[in-house]
């Protein structure tokens, strides 16, 4: 019987595990299938408080798991396959392994949408980012493309002008779905240039480990041009790492989980933190503080009850 188990190991888990622990709760840590989270796929980090001279994003998660680990913090490779929060002790299967735990907090998490390109895999944290705010301030000066229509790529585009040259807003279709507030922002700025009606068919160049240009496809006559630049900003969203949970936690429309009076969910004993329920920020640093609230309210529920 544990008396907490978190799920997921970017800095929202690995934050609770270093407060569980050092509350001597004998956290276990079960680090999924994308161990470390979107900071595992990023390079350098420059805003996470701290690192005057940045940090790279897996060396940052490797630090904090050592730090967890420190306090007594055990992890568990693997993915939760099943979990049963209908009673208490919640009852999670890992493989052929079943854990029962008297707290629950849920880390695990949002994946960024991807184009599914080969090159894109290749050049993510090289010139291929899902977040302007964690990594614009690379490309000052430089041209760089936002790939989608909605509000997330209204709101990527708009970021990068701040140190971008040009911002490229390549889009499928003739319109965007962005908000009219967001698409009047869009193009009142002189640095965004859209490209209607074109699909991203390949990002250029892998081999060079750098990004200096995108194959577009127009999607009405065929026809493949090269576009140079020296970065790709994917805008197409996020989504939840929640399937485990539905129908078990009141989650919003798209997924995420609704967390009330600091991280907990609509199930007495499960907590939420991270990615997986902020839609908003989705910043480091606001998952790690996050973190930090679900691991005090799990420690403040298992003492109630005792």
């Amino acid at each position: 019987m544990r008396n907490v188990v978190i799920i997921g190991s970017g800095c929202a888990g690995l934050t609770a595990a270093i407060y569980a622990a050092r509350a001597n709760l004998k956290p276990l840590v079960i680090r999924g299938v994308e161990a470390g989270g979107q900071l595992s796929l990023t390079t350098l980090v420059e805003n996470f408080p701290g690192f005057p001279n940045g940090v790279q994003g897996p060396e940052l998660i490797e630090l904090m798991k050592k730090q967890a680990e420190v306090f007594g913090a055990e992890f568990l490779e693997g993915d939760v396959t099943l979990a049963d929060l209908s009673r208490r002790p919640f009852v999670l299967d890992v493989g052929q392994e079943k854990i029962e735990t008297r707290t629950l907090i849920i880390a695990s998490g949002a994946s960024a949408r991807l184009l599914g390109l080969e090159s894109e895999r290749k050049l993510i944290g090289h010139g291929v980012s899902t977040c302007a705010t964690c990594d614009g301030y690379f490309f000052r000066n430089k041209d760089v493309a936002v790939v989608g229509g909605g509000d997330t790529a209204a709101e990527e585009a708009l970021f990068l002008t701040r140190f971008a040259n040009q911002v490229l807003l390549i889009h499928r279709r003739d319109q965007l779905r962005a908000s009219k507030i967001m698409q009047d922002r869009l193009f009142r700025n002189q640095k965004v240039k859209p490209l209607w009606n074109a699909v991203v068919v390949d990002i250029l160049d892998p081999d060079k480990r750098e990004v200096t240009g995108v194959k577009v496809r127009d999607t009405r006559t065929g026809a493949e041009a090269l576009k140079p630049l020296h970065g790709v900003f994917i805008g197409i969203g996020h989504s939840p790492n929640t399937a485990l949970f539905r129908g078990q936690l009141e989650m919003n429309e798209v997924g995420y989980i609704k967390t009330h009076d600091g991280a907990k969910t609509s199930i007495s004993g499960a907590f939420a933190a991270g990615d997986v329920q902020d839609h908003i920020y989705r910043q480091a640093v606001t998952a790690a503080g996050s973190g930090c609230m679900a691991a005090m309210d799990a420690e403040r529920f298992l003492e109630a009850e005792h």
